[in-house]
């Protein structure tokens, strides 16, 4: 029986072993130690930011960034419905309310236009402040996220931002090493936030992180990251903190992770020209692809696919050892969200009944890729 192509698993081929070895040589296995600093450091400066603060996992990372930005209570942050449920759950973390705003058809990822018709048509300013017209509440944030790593169109965003005095909080979890315009995700907005789960371009098997330049900022974030503990020889805490830093033994496997990335990055970019290449030749799907004034790291390759064939689709490509996944549930879909107000989704609720996520893992090899696809050529010529 054929082994299973997986969707999306980690490669440990680099200096791993040898960076763990010495946590436990020395005895630095907690949420201090120069792998900590070190992995803090080389994110930022890929990124192209001055600073990072490493959390236990993306979630986290969202969390106190949006803490740290000023939402509050009884606030609402614009997100997109489209996307994984980890920053939905932070803004609620924070007492906050989503609001769903429509997708970018061409990108799935939250569309500048929409954010902008929202803000200018549904919100009224007084003041400093954003207020929504039907609900009354405080308009603090906007938090765009690099869908399947393909960036946002972060400039025409980040310029509604700032006529609006909003901040922007990046979730790039899923887009380490993609570019926007010659430029890293992760540090195209006030601050950026990536995941390093096991199914991420790079691992510590699980961990996140902060990366921003406002110094400020970074170091609120680092003091709520860590209890919120002012002096801590004498545990003294100056508000409400969380035990959200992540360890050196989970660092020291993101550092040698991180030295790999680039190669990862060549992979997954020739395996996603090959699926396109040979995808082509089946007139009922596509591959998505990136925009002309993007480069995505192509963390999971989407297949788009008529509605009524991806359940099916999926079906049979899972029954000959294909492992495939639909894209996430709507957020505004699910039960504990499903009150939250939604604004222009029909482009997002369109993409989503196309999409099916497709083996995507860095050790994928040519004949893998071409068993998928004959699989998927097969379903058709038979359907």
């Amino acid at each position: 029986m054929r082994e299973t192509i997986p969707l999306s698993v980690p490669s440990l081929t680099g200096n791993e072993w040898n960076y763990l070895k010495d946590c436990l040589d020395t005895g630095w296995v907690s949420s201090v130690g120069s792998y900590v600093d070190r992995f803090e450091q080389s994110v930022s400066e890929y990124v192209g930011t001055q600073f990072g603060v490493a959390t236990v996992n993306g979630t986290a990372a969202l969390h106190l960034s949006l803490l740290a930005c000023g939402v509050q209570r009884g606030d609402e942050v614009l997100a997109p419905s489209f996307t994984f449920i980890a920053p939905v759950n932070a803004i609620h973390y924070c007492g906050a309310e989503p609001v769903f705003i429509g997708s970018d058809p061409a990108t799935f990822n939250l569309d500048p236009d929409k954010v902008r018709q929202f803000l200018t048509e549904e919100c009224t300013r007084e003041a400093d402040v954003v207020l929504n017209r039907r609900t009354g509440r405080r308009v603090s944030a906007i938090l765009p996220v690099h869908i399947f790593g393909h960036p946002v169109d972060m400039d025409p965003l980040n310029a509604i931002a700032a006529e609006f005095q909003l901040p922007v909080i990046e979730d790039a979890s899923e887009s380490l090493g993609s570019d926007y315009r010659e430029r890293k995700t992760g540090g195209l907005a006030k601050v950026g936030c990536f995941s390093f789960n096991g199914n991420k371009i790079i691992t510590c098997g699980g961990g996140g992180m902060v990366t921003t330049s406002d110094e400020a900022l970074a170091s609120h974030i680092r003091h709520l990251s860590t209890q919120a503990n002012r002096r801590p020889f004498e545990y003294e805490h100056d508000e409400v903190g969380f035990n959200y830093r992540l360890t050196n033994i989970q660092a020291a496997l993101g550092v040698a992770q991180l030295e790999q990335l680039d190669g990862f990055l060549e992979i997954k970019r020739r395996n996603a020209c090959l699926y396109r290449e040979l995808l082509a030749e089946i007139t009922q799907v596509e591959l998505a692809w990136e925009e002309p004034w993007a480069r995505s790291n192509f963390w999971l390759c989407a297949l788009l696919v008529p509605p009524a064939d991806r359940g099916p689709l999926m079906e049979f490509l899972l029954e000959r050892q294909v492992q495939v996944r639909p894209a996430w549930k709507l957020m505004h879909t699910l039960s504990m969200y499903q009150h939250c107000q939604t604004y222009q989704l029909e482009e997002t609720e369109a993409a989503y009944a196309r999409c099916i996520s497709i083996p995507s893992s860095v050790q994928l090899s040519e004949a893998d890729i071409r068993y998928v696809v004959e699989c998927i050529k097969t379903y058709f010529e038979s359907s």
